[in-house]
């Protein structure tokens, strides 16, 4: 339920409002536009209360949520939301870009990646320390070991970190060096993990499962938010179609049906949705022309040899060139990178 407050309203009526909300055993989201300041009341069954809210002095008009996604949805925050990780911002008319390996494999390596994305223009440095593979033979990740690095990477070059976390026994651990926590596409649906990550106050970078709809997605993000996670970062990587030329789809078409149904930033991750470094280029600027708030672009000094994803991975160059046109588009679609 959507509660529209009356003009000018003094913030001790604000307060009240809030009060009474909680008395009621649900919980408030205040969303403060240009003119109308809103609260929403989110709770099972919160519509049966409407005559106690629509009788209240403060209250302009209720409204009813339709959608089951209730804090991520746009009907009870209009506006988009712009997360700020330690400055540098995701969404609105901000671009971001995420680089980096899909595994940190050793200091050297993950120092001199961040070091040559941080030149190109990334503000955000990407790395596995933990590895979901399919199989259990492929090169697991570094662990512990590899969040060191990443934090020293972001010592060095100011470049904020988002890896992912795999099991609620590894939030502790990765909460310590991250600034974002990355929940993989075949963790979109553990709700434990996101009931968990939700309750750490760091931003948290959603993927989308290869075979979820853009509602369970939506009400995965709900599960973070639900928990008190409010910086929750959208990321469409692809998903599962009849083509055997990608090693996904690309469902562009996402971000558009995103930006109408929620607040929250959605980026696009063009080198898994690919599997192909020669199209990862492309998708990343299909993704900026069609609205996304920025991209996460696997980079290797070496992607031949890279001991995960080798052949989604672009070199440093090839990424050069893409920040440059990456630049341009943003531009165009009214977004700073």
């Amino acid at each position: 339920m959507i509660l529209t407050l009356k003009r000018k309203i003094p913030l001790c009526e604000i307060k009240r409002i809030e009060r009474k909300i909680k008395f009621y055993g649900f919980k408030s989201h205040i969303s403060r536009g240009a003119k109308d300041i809103t609260i929403g009341v989110i709770g099972e069954n919160a519509i049966l209360l409407r005559e106690f809210f629509e009788s209240d002095r403060a209250v302009h008009s209720v409204a009813q949520i339709s959608k089951p996604y209730k804090l991520a949805g746009s009907q009870i925050h209009p506006s988009p939301t712009v997360i700020d990780v330690g400055g540098a911002k995701i969404g609105g008319k901000h671009f971001a870009i995420f680089a980096g390996p899909c595994a940190v494999e050793s200091r050297i390596q993950i120092i001199n990646i961040a070091k040559a994305v941080k030149n190109a223009g990334a503000r955000f440095l990407r790395g596995g320390a933990f590895k979901p593979r399919t199989s259990p033979y492929s090169f697991q990740g570094l662990g512990e070991e590899g969040l060191r690095y990443l934090a020293e990477a972001r010592d060095i070059t100011g470049l904020k970190v988002v890896t992912e976390v795999m099991e609620i026994s590894q939030i502790e651990t990765v909460v310590k060096y991250a600034d974002i926590l990355q929940i993989g596409a075949r963790n979109m649906q553990n709700f434990n993990l996101l009931r968990e990550v939700g309750k750490t106050n760091k931003a948290v970078f959603l993927k989308r499962g290869m075979s979820a709809t853009i509602s369970e997605f939506l009400m995965a993000a709900e599960y973070v938010m639900a928990s008190g996670g409010r910086k929750v970062i959208l990321c469409e990587r692809g998903i599962r179609t009849f083509s055997q030329e990608t090693r996904f789809t690309l469902d562009i078409s996402a971000v558009c049906v995103l930006k109408k149904e929620t607040h929250l930033p959605v980026v696009i991750d063009p080198s898994h949705a690919s599997g192909c470094r020669d199209f990862v280029p492309p998708l990343a600027f299909a993704a900026a022309a069609a609205g996304a708030d920025g991209v996460m672009i696997e980079v290797h000094t070496d992607p031949q040899n890279a001991l995960s994803d080798a052949a989604q991975t672009i070199d440093i160059p090839t990424f050069t060139k893409t920040v440059k046109m990456l630049r341009k588009l943003a531009t165009l679609a009214g977004k700073t990178l």
